[in-house]
């Protein structure tokens, strides 16, 4: 029996253990798509404890605890202290056994702080303030906790209206890891509720210093903060979206919906999805233009829970994985866009794991030998970041597409602590083409080779790709 958490944890055999051990895990780390605050770089934040660090924002966790029958105030309380929500959160850590909330907990433990402990509420107060007393150090700092991972490169998630100082701040102070802003235009797109999309605009049209009265303002507005995120470092785009828009329109269409919006009236679903698709494509057309890669970021129904959403608001543990149609709606987009010869480099991540195989087939239409690798299918991606989710990500790819082009992994996390999802990953990685070099389905004499490829996912094709 094997232990836990040993140095080949979920490495199942001698080439598992070589790939990983002597390719994989000496990769620094590229988390080309997160949700950490530049703030908390640029300032160098320090945590006042491992309840904060890992409780603030973490609905993974809340979801868990909920489940776990803990009552809200020790989730998302304003007035409960990071101890109690913290030995709540010890008491859940033994019943998410098989969950990948107890495989992170433990492998942050000890990989971050090397506690080789158990949590559970017997070990609570002894890991809480062990780990407390390392948080309050320099060494575990924001920036201490990146330069430990050996990051080199991360790309936050930021709106069009953001300032960006904070990246601009780095950047100017010659921070050594590259921390540069992802261009997230959802809200521009966002028209179902009049009043918050005409608040909105209003934000763009003070950030842009353009007055919008019309479509072709809003599009000016975008295309101005499209280039001030160029020259702060951006070169991704990112859109959060339930499904793939690619309704027919005109722009005398686009035209007349804007400024229906725009006033104050609400609009038909064909209409929505008019606007949707007419502002998908363009800020495709704009991606191609500067040569960025643009993700998609598909599948998700938020905020189920209208009671609690009102409470609390979003991304507080209340989505789930949607069941949209796909297949017809993608195809029409990225072929509108390739058959003006304007589709950039595109990931996509679906989040229904059903869609594996029709994503992996779908990039293959639209690879055009420009870039290796040019269509990617992305990352298992949230609900899909555990074990089973990236073996079944990964063998999609590897059987319809060519695995060895692979970009890799990211955390898509608010987190400071969950770079060891980097090393989940690898290893799930390793396992599987050393799975196969054991079963004699690749040739152990090709192992440099498929150690170079470790490699390449692990970090290089990354860089190549993003242009880092």
């Amino acid at each position: 029996m094997k232990n836990f958490l040993d140095k080949n944890f979920l490495l199942e055999g001698k080439a598992a253990e070589q790939l990983y051990h002597s390719h994989a895990a000496k990769m620094p780390i590229i988390d080309y798509h997160c949700h950490l605050n530049p703030e908390h770089i640029a300032k160098d934040r320090k945590f006042d404890s491992l309840g904060q660090i890992w409780l603030e924002g973490d609905h993974y966790k809340w979801r868990a605890m909920r489940t776990n029958g803990v009552d809200e105030r020790f989730c998302t309380g304003k007035d409960t202290s990071y101890w109690e929500k913290f030995e709540k959160w010890a008491e859940t850590v033994p019943y998410t056994v098989r969950n990948p909330l107890y495989h992170w907990t433990h492998l942050e433990l000890q990989r971050v702080f090397g506690v080789d402990k158990l949590l559970n509420p017997q070990s609570a107060r002894e890991i809480f303030d062990e780990c407390t007393a390392k948080l309050r150090t320099p060494e575990y700092s924001a920036r201490g906790l990146m330069r430990k991972f050996n990051v080199h490169t991360v790309c936050t998630t930021d709106d069009p209206v953001d300032s960006l100082e904070y990246h601009l701040a780095l950047k100017k102070e010659g921070f050594d890891i590259k921390v540069l802003p992802t261009w997230r235009p959802d809200k521009a797109m966002a028209v179902e509720s009049p009043a918050d999309f005409r608040a909105y605009v209003e934000k763009l049209s003070q950030a842009s210093g353009l007055a919008i009265g019309k479509h072709a303002d809003l599009m000016a507005a975008l295309r101005k903060r499209h280039d001030f995120f160029a020259e702060a470092g951006c070169c991704l785009s990112d859109h959060g979206i339930e499904e793939f828009y690619a309704a027919d329109y005109t722009q005398a269409d686009i035209d007349a919906i804007f400024s229906k919006v725009y006033g104050g009236a609400a609009l038909s679903n064909e209409e929505v999805l008019r606007f949707k698709s007419a502002m998908l494509f363009e800020l495709a057309i704009m991606d191609w233009e500067k040569g960025w890669a643009q993700q998609l970021h598909y599948g998700a129904i938020r905020n189920n829970n209208t009671r609690l959403f009102r409470q609390l608001g979003p991304d507080t543990g209340f989505d789930s994985i949607g069941d949209f149609t796909v297949a017809k709606p993608l195809a029409k987009l990225l072929d509108r866009l390739d058959a003006e010869n304007k589709l950039a480099k595109t990931v996509l991540y679906n989040l229904n794991p059903r869609d594996n195989d029709l994503i992996a087939t779908m990039i293959g239409n639209y690879q055009d030998g420009s870039v290796a690798g040019k269509m990617q299918l992305g990352s298992g991606w949230w609900f899909l970041d555990q074990k089973v989710g990236i073996e079944a990500q990964l063998n999609s790819l590897s059987v319809l597409g060519l695995l060895s082009r692979f970009v890799g992994m990211l955390t898509d996390s608010r987190s400071f602590l969950s770079y060891p999802r980097h090393e989940y990953f690898r290893r799930v990685l390793c396992n599987l083409i050393g799975r196969d070099v054991e079963r004699g389905e690749l040739p152990e004499s090709e192992l440099p080779f498929l150690g170079q490829l470790v490699e390449d996912i692990s970090f290089n094709n990354a860089k190549r790709y993003f242009k880092f």
